[in-house]
C-alpha cells in the first residue's frame, strides 16, 4: 500500500477505549487493579461473546510484582485464564476482567533481582489479525513506523508520543492460543482506539476515532 502526505499519514495511537455495560463497575476494579491512567471507558450495549480479538500486555520487572497485579485484579473480581507461572521467555499469566477485557501480565525476568512493586514498565495492545503482514502494510500506509517485526506472526509499531499504549500486531489464532481461550467469538470488539488524525476502521474491524482532547482540569 502506497504511502501519501495526507492527514492519514500521521496517525498515531493516543488512546484506548474499552467499551463496556457498567462503567461505574469497571472503573472500581481498573483502578483497583492498578492500571485505570491507561485506559478510557465508556458505555456500550453491544453484546459480544468469547474472544474480543485483542489483548493488553503489561510488562513489569519480575515474577514478584507480576503475582502482585494478578493477585490486585483477582481480589477486585478477575477470572484467571491462565495461572502466572515460568515459560521459556519468562514469567507471567492471564487474567480477564469482569467486563470480559483480557489482560497478560508479564516480565522477560525468571528470577526476582528485587522487591515486589506496582510499576509498569511497558503496556501494549495487542491485536488479534487475520493476515499480520497485510495489516502492517495497512498501518504502514498511515504513517505508523515498525519497530519489530516476525514475518507474518508478529508485528509493533513504535511508540508515539501521543499515548502510554504500544501498539502490537499478532496473529488472531495464536493470540488467542497463548491467552488460553477459543479464537471464535462474535459481536463488538469493545474497544475504540484514539488517532491523531482522523478516523478509520482497519482489515480486521478495529474502529478508530479521532482522539478527543484531554477534559479540562478543575482549578
Amino acid at each position: 500500500m502506497a504511502t501519501t502526505t495526507s492527514a492519514a499519514a500521521h496517525t498515531a495511537l493516543a488512546s484506548v477505549t474499552l467499551e463496556v455495560a457498567d462503567p461505574d463497575a469497571a472503573r472500581r476494579f481498573y483502578e483497583a487493579f492498578g492500571v485505570d491512567a491507561y485506559i478510557r471507558l465508556r458505555a456500550s450495549e453491544a453484546h459480544s461473546t468469547g474472544f474480543r480479538g485483542f489483548t493488553l500486555a503489561l510488562t513489569v520487572s519480575g515474577p514478584a510484582t507480576v503475582d502482585g497485579f494478578v493477585a490486585a485484579a483477582v481480589d477486585a473480581g478477575a477470572a484467571v485464564l491462565k495461572p502466572a507461572a515460568k515459560s521459556l521467555w519468562g514469567y507471567g499469566g492471564v487474567v480477564q476482567a469482569p467486563d470480559g477485557t483480557i489482560w497478560k501480565i508479564a516480565t522477560s525476568a525468571r528470577k526476582d533481582t528485587g522487591p515486589a512493586t506496582r510499576e509498569i514498565d511497558e503496556v501494549v495492545l495487542l491485536l488479534g489479525v487475520a493476515d499480520v503482514k497485510a495489516t502492517k502494510q495497512f498501518y504502514v500506509g498511515r504513517g505508523l513506523t515498525v519497530a519489530k517485526s516476525f514475518g507474518g506472526k508478529y508485528a509493533e509499531f513504535a511508540p508515539g508520543q501521543a499515548g502510554p499504549v504500544k501498539l502490537a500486531l499478532y496473529k488472531r489464532s495464536a493470540l488467542a492460543k497463548d491467552l488460553g481461550v477459543p479464537a471464535d467469538g462474535t459481536g463488538s470488539h469493545h474497544i475504540v482506539l484514539g488517532s491523531t488524525a482522523d478516523g478509520f476502521t482497519d482489515p480486521d474491524g478495529f474502529v478508530w476515532e479521532a482522539a478527543a482532547p484531554p477534559a479540562p482540569t478543575a482549578s
